[in-house]
């Protein structure tokens, strides 16, 4: 699929179908309004561990992902902004939260913007992991549509499946030259 680049961005700057490095609001900058029809985002939120000061972050456990930069609100609600630019009329955000953000709600991230949730899939991880009262074994995945008044459901497949399970198996070591040559 031909991406739409903005008509004053220099063409060499992000090259398509390659892997670039880039900021992501570098990015979509560079993109023509309405030229996307479907944008996945995993915003690196900090929402729980801001909320519960766990205090040991990095430190025995989570060090991988304490490693990633982590997005404050006001980013997470940047890049929205420009998805919502670059979506197509009636294209889908697919947007990851985790349970904190699902019942604190992420309306204040959508606030101005057209899009809308339409539905919502979860993934079961098959794996328990940490939470304060009941602990946390999914992640959802919420749908969004940018919507207008012309817009109707335009969703072709309806074999899809609300839950999806996938146990995800803690790596404990790099593979090696050996394990190479069993394959």
């Amino acid at each position: 699929m031909a991406v739409n680049f903005a008509p004053s961005v220099v063409s060499y700057i992000v090259r398509p179908n390659f892997k670039n490095k880039i900021d992501g609001i570098d990015l979509m900058q560079q993109l023509a309004n309405g030229s996307i029809k479907v944008v996945f985002f995993d915003p690196q939120y900090r929402g729980i561990l801001d909320k519960m000061h766990y205090g040991n972050e990095g430190v025995n456990r989570g060090q991988q992902r304490s490693a990633l930069v982590q997005m404050p609100e006001e980013t997470i609600v940047q890049f929205l902004a420009e998805i919502d630019r670059i979506l197509s009329a009636s294209g889908y955000l697919f947007l990851w939260i985790d349970k904190f953000h699902l019942v604190e709600g992420i309306r204040k991230w959508l606030a101005g913007l057209a899009l809308l949730p339409v539905d919502m899939i979860t993934w079961n991880k098959m794996r328990i992991g940490m939470g304060y009262r009941t602990r946390r074994k999914s992640e959802y995945l919420v749908v969004l549509q940018k919507r207008d008044k012309a817009t109707r459901c335009n969703w072709k497949l309806h074999n899809i499946p609300d839950v999806w399970e996938e146990k995800v198996e803690k790596i404990t070591r790099m593979p090696n030259q050996s394990d190479y040559k069993r394959i």
